[in-house]
């Protein structure tokens, strides 16, 4: 059989095996992605596997460059691909992207022992406080705009206190001058 034969075969085996199966993508004929994990697990990983032209005798491309994967540190990747890899040299010659998958499957936790997540929030801080410095000039503009003229402050400074504060009931309604405005219906 040729190579091309061969992919054709494992091509059909895939869509029946993961067919109706959510965590199953096929990207093209000869690139496929797998979701080991449910959706909301921390642990969850994105595997995508792409054949070469000469596979099922050459190694396919593994690769977990998704973005659902970036909250996994680079070093936890590389050991499962590194892991992966093995798969693939022990069945070299033979069809293994689902092996390659169930694989994984069977081997999660396994891989994902050193999955640490706090790293993604390491990582969403640091661009929030990259991108800070851009928000800031921006605030300043917004603060000179808002000037009090010299009267403006006076009149301010009348009303507070030395602190800066409205003095206590600045806001209360009299309520004796209230009520003889609105008219008490005990009076009629």
């Amino acid at each position: 059989m040729s190579a091309n034969e061969d992919q054709e075969m494992e091509l059909e085996a895939l869509r029946s095996i993961y067919e109706g199966d959510e965590s199953f993508r096929e990207l093209s004929p000869v690139s496929f992605q797998y979701r080991i994990g449910e959706n909301g697990d921390p642990k969850a990983f994105l595997i995508e596997i792409s054949w070469t032209e000469t596979y099922p005798q050459t190694p396919p491309i593994l690769s977990m460059n998704a973005f659902f994967n970036n909250t996994i540190s680079s070093a936890v990747k590389q050991s499962i691909l590194a892991k992966l890899q093995e798969a693939v040299e022990a069945n070299l010659g033979t069809a293994m992207t689902y092996t390659l998958f169930e694989y994984a499957k069977d081997n999660k936790e396994q891989f994902m022992e050193n999955h640490n997540p706090i790293n993604s929030a390491t990582s969403i801080s640091s661009i929030i406080s990259i991108e800070t410095p851009n928000t800031a000039p921006s605030s300043k503009k917004k603060d000179k705009k808002e000037q009090l003229s010299k009267a403006q402050k006076r009149k301010l400074a009348d009303k507070t206190d030395h602190k800066g504060e409205l003095p206590r009931g600045w806001n209360w309604v009299d309520v004796v001058k209230h009520l003889s405005k609105t008219g008490s219906k005990d009076d009629e």
